[in-house]
């Protein structure tokens, strides 16, 4: 079967690929129409850490760390534990935590102990649950790590050394079909590498893409914007790749711009012509085509959360400047949501601002619950709280949608089965039962399959979603089990290019409310 590397690594969700790339303008802040829907929850005044990379477990749990360079943190290691570290560049004995997990069950946090340093890593969690991560800066940049959710609070990280080809800081991972991730650039990597490692395959490859990308401008274009594509299965190991429309105005939007990219789901869109978003599909043979449309406010450093009906958040960022130390201005607090079945020119909606700047460094995940965890926030080569325009932020808090209303609380399903932590197969059906107040349209349930990201520097590696109902089938595949009981029956992801194995979120959404979610396994 032959198959070439794409230069975007993008995964189709069935006949069509949407990728939505914001730009960075660098400009003031438009005048907002009046905010939308959506509340904001302080959860935690500090966490300890700043949530540089963030990762949501299939225990409901959060890995959040930061870097081990800038000097103590404001959390300590338990039972007076030191991190010894002859390398490090600021303390080699250090008796505070770097990594943290937060249990959302319970809104608290654990000190985790990572030793080497995490700066700008990047990873994806992989088919058992586990979290693997890559690579890093100084001692820390060939290494690998894995953190092993556990039901109690006994798991840590496990380091693996120099077990990387090469240095890998400021690259992306996706995972593949076969479980594995491929790790993507880094400074000065124009290259990529397989983890973990097969027998005899151990080596990296060249991607010419990435040097012939690298804006001699900026110093700094890392964080490759990549996803897993099923139109053009990979063989890995040959110096292909198919080349993409080139993106109008000639912007970067990699490190240090930060603009950012997600996967839409398959939606019957029709693509418009506006400014200052980008819609590409790649399916369109034997031309991508790229399509603008317009956000409301100009944005850098963003993060883009899908969200369980298939809409997207935009939030965090400034609305000035770009990455890096102290390097922005005009912090936007006010998310979008994007709406991708709206007609152009209503798919973006303001929503209720926040109160705490977002810059450099912040990061956002999608919680089981449907709320986002925001976090994050730190300019400054070190942790500086005063005397500075934008001080290191260590807050946590959540922002929920307007679909968690509590007006909405009769729309909202509830899933009775299949129990949470269920396995399933490729291409089989899956009949899911749930409850919903009073009679509702058939036609408007969707079921929806989300995978949790690992998010840093404006970009969810490997998030996805997947609408697993078809709008012409849904109302036949709908059945009433007697007052309030209802059952749907779908047919999961019939490849592990659609879905790479591991666990995912599962949603059943009714009139763009959804559930609770379910974790499930696909196997």
């Amino acid at each position: 079967m032959e198959t070439t590397p794409s230069l975007i690594l993008a995964s189709v969700l069935h006949n069509l690929l949407i990728q939505l790339l914001l730009l960075p303008y660098q400009q003031n802040i438009l005048a907002l129409a009046a905010p939308g829907g959506g509340k904001w929850n302080l959860l935690l005044s500090n966490i300890g850490v700043s949530a540089m990379h963030m990762q949501l477990l299939n225990t409901d749990r959060v890995v959040i760390f930061d870097r081990t360079d800038f000097g103590p943190s404001n959390i300590s290691l338990p039972n007076n534990q030191c991190r010894n570290n002859p390398n490090d560049l600021t303390l080699k004995v250090d008796c505070t935590a770097h990594s943290v997990e937060y249990d959302v069950a319970s809104n608290s946090i654990r000190p985790l102990n990572v030793f080497t340093d995490v700066w700008c890593s990047s990873g994806s969690a992989m088919p058992d649950g586990s979290l693997m991560q890559t690579g890093g800066f100084n001692d820390g940049d060939r290494n690998a790590r894995v953190y092993k959710p556990c039901s109690d609070r006994a798991c840590d990280w496990q380091e693996f050394d120099a077990v990387l080809r090469q240095k890998r800081w400021y690259a992306t991972n996706h995972i593949l079909p076969d479980g594995r991730q491929i790790i993507v650039g880094g400074r000065g990597q124009f290259n990529y590498e397989f983890y973990p490692k097969k027998a005899g395959a151990d080596q990296s490859y060249n991607l010419p893409f990435l040097s012939q990308i690298n804006d001699p401008r900026i110093e700094k274009q890392f964080v490759p914007i990549c996803f897993l594509e099923r139109g053009w299965k990979f063989v890995y190991f040959r110096q292909q790749s198919r080349n993409y429309p080139t993106i109008p105005g000639g912007d970067p939007r990699s490190y240090p711009s930060s603009g950012s990219a997600v996967l839409l789901p398959l939606r019957d869109l029709q693509a418009g012509a506006n400014v200052t978003a980008e819609v590409l599909d790649p399916n369109n043979r034997p031309k991508s085509t790229m399509a603008m449309d317009t956000m409301p406010l100009a944005r850098v450093m963003g993060d883009m959360v899908l969200l369980p009906n298939g809409n997207v958040l935009i939030i965090n960022g400034a609305s000035s400047g770009t990455a890096g130390w102290d390097l922005a201005r005009n912090p936007v607090l006010t998310p979008l949501i994007y709406r991708p079945n709206n007609p152009i020119g209503m798919r973006f909606e303001a929503q209720n601002s926040t109160l705490i700047p977002r810059m450099y460094h912040s990061t956002a995940v999608l919680l089981r619950d449907g709320r986002i965890l925001v976090s994050g926030s730190n300019p400054h080569a070190y942790y500086n709280f005063t005397g500075v325009l934008f001080p290191t932020d260590l807050t946590m808090e959540t922002f929920s949608p307007d679909y968690l209303d509590p007006r909405l609380v009769r729309v909202r399903p509830k899933i009775v089965s299949p129990v949470s932590h269920s396995q399933i197969g490729y291409g089989q059906h899956l009949v899911i039962n749930f409850t919903a107040q009073g009679r509702i349209n058939r036609g408007f349930i969707m079921v929806t399959m989300v995978a949790p990201p690992f998010t840093t520097h404006s970009f969810s590696m490997n998030q996805r979603l997947l609408v697993l109902t078809n709008r012409a089938e849904i109302s036949a595949n709908v059945t009433s089990l007697g007052r309030s009981n209802y059952q749907v029956r779908v047919m999961t992801p019939n490849s592990n290019l659609l879905a790479p194995p591991g666990y995912y979120i599962l949603f059943v959404v009714y009139r763009e409310v959804p559930s609770e979610g379910i974790w499930i396994q696909i196997k």
